[in-house]
């Protein structure tokens, strides 16, 4: 049987911490972990699920108390169903807790009031290219989607007109009824939900021609999206309610968009810098002098100094990406271009410059002739 996690461990919080240290711990690992400021880290995703999990326990009075029951209780979460044990199925889903939840508070003089709760709606997730410029600088959006629609014409009930409908008598229009069970440990009492009424507390008299009892609609739907400077790929945005209709006037869902950003032909990102290979003259990287650069919004002159090597690399501040975590910076890194099928004239022209040049050695290449010159006693550079 696998070891239940330790909810307390996991959001670093005492047993008997209160509501506002189990909120306060919770914001902090959040900020912590969360997928935007962790892309492409799968431990912390992981960290990240651990803790919304833990922290939908114990931020939840009635989870937190069958949470520490099956804690002092280990084994007691099979108990229940209608085979005897094991019936519940454990923890997973708080399915088996509920009912224990409930049997040992009503004997305390639990109301045992209507415990039917609505059904939020599931989430629509799209993935949606954005052009390089677009996730860097930012633009709005419209985006056409489908997703399930409240039934206008009987306002989600699924039911003609909205109205057609009734109280469902077996449950009392609670949704949930009591199960009494003779087990080895005594009677015990569980409460799950109404099998006439599966739950709804309602039962309909006569379906919503429109949407034939269902309460929603498949629509297309149209929405624009504000995406913010810096997006990048797996970064996503959450709109609240854009989602899937709920059921028996359950909030709708949200919809999640994740961007998948499409390259550039000159220019590579990471984070909010920019990087360029930036192909310099032959003349330009020895005697130095300007060249454009591409930057998000124009291009500029830069100047090269002389003596620029391939894979030097020059910063431009404040010329990356500008977004609401902060700017990047551009990095420029030099390749060199070497002349090739020079015809003969220009390779005699360029014999006779070079000739008359007084080049002055790098230290790197007067330390490489010195080596092979003692190793050898030849000269690398002589002609």
């Amino acid at each position: 049987m696998a070891e239940k996690k330790n909810y307390y461990e996991i959001l670093g919080v005492k047993k008997d911490a209160t509501e506002e240290e189990i909120k306060a711990a919770y914001k902090k690992l959040v900020k912590m972990y969360h997928p935007d400021l962790n892309p492409n880290d799968p431990l912390a995703a992981e960290k990240f699920k651990e803790i919304n999990e833990a922290n939908e326990v114990l931020s939840d009075p009635q989870k937190r108390a069958a949470y520490d029951y099956e804690q002092e209780h280990p084994g007691m979460g099979g108990m229940g169903g209608p085979g005897g044990m094991g019936g519940m199925g454990g923890f997973g889903g708080f399915g088996g807790f509920g009912d224990i939840f409930d049997t040992i508070f009503q004997g305390f003089g639990g109301s045992g009031a209507s415990v039917q709760r609505d059904t939020r709606g599931t989430d629509v997730e799209l993935e949606v290219s954005l052009s390089f410029m677009d996730a860097a600088k930012g633009c709005r959006k419209e985006i056409t989607y489908y997703r399930d629609e409240p039934c206008k014409a009987c306002g989600g009930t699924g039911a003609k007109g909205g109205t057609a409908f009734k109280s469902c008598a077996k449950c009392g229009g609670k949704g949930q009824v009591r199960f009494t069970q003779e087990t080895v440990f005594g009677r015990t009492v569980r409460v799950g939900a109404c099998p006439d009424c599966k739950g709804r507390g309602k039962i309909i008299l006569e379906k919503c021609p429109d949407c034939k009892g269902k309460g929603y609609l498949r629509r297309e739907t149209k929405v624009i999206l504000e995406i913010p400077a810096g997006a990048d790929t797996n970064s996503y945005i959450r709109k609240r309610g854009y989602g899937n209709a709920g059921q028996d006037g359950g909030e709708a869902g949200d919809l999640i968009t994740v961007f998948r950003v499409e390259p550039h032909k000159l220019f590579k990102r990471k984070n909010m810098d920019l990087y360029v290979d930036l192909p310099i003259p032959f003349a330009t990287a020895v005697l130095g002098g300007k060249v454009l650069i591409p930057t998000l919004d124009d291009a500029v002159e830069y100047t090269i100094p002389e003596g620029t090597q391939t894979d030097a690399v020059f910063t431009v501040r404040g010329k990356g990406i500008k977004s609401r975590n902060g700017t990047g910076n551009l990095y420029l890194r030099a390749v060199v271009e070497t002349p090739v099928r020079l015809t003969r004239e220009q390779k005699k022209a360029f014999a006779d410059a070079a000739a008359g040049l007084e080049l002055k050695q790098s230290e790197k290449a007067k330390r490489y002739a010195d080596d092979i010159s003692a190793l050898y006693g030849k000269d690398p550079y002589k002609k």
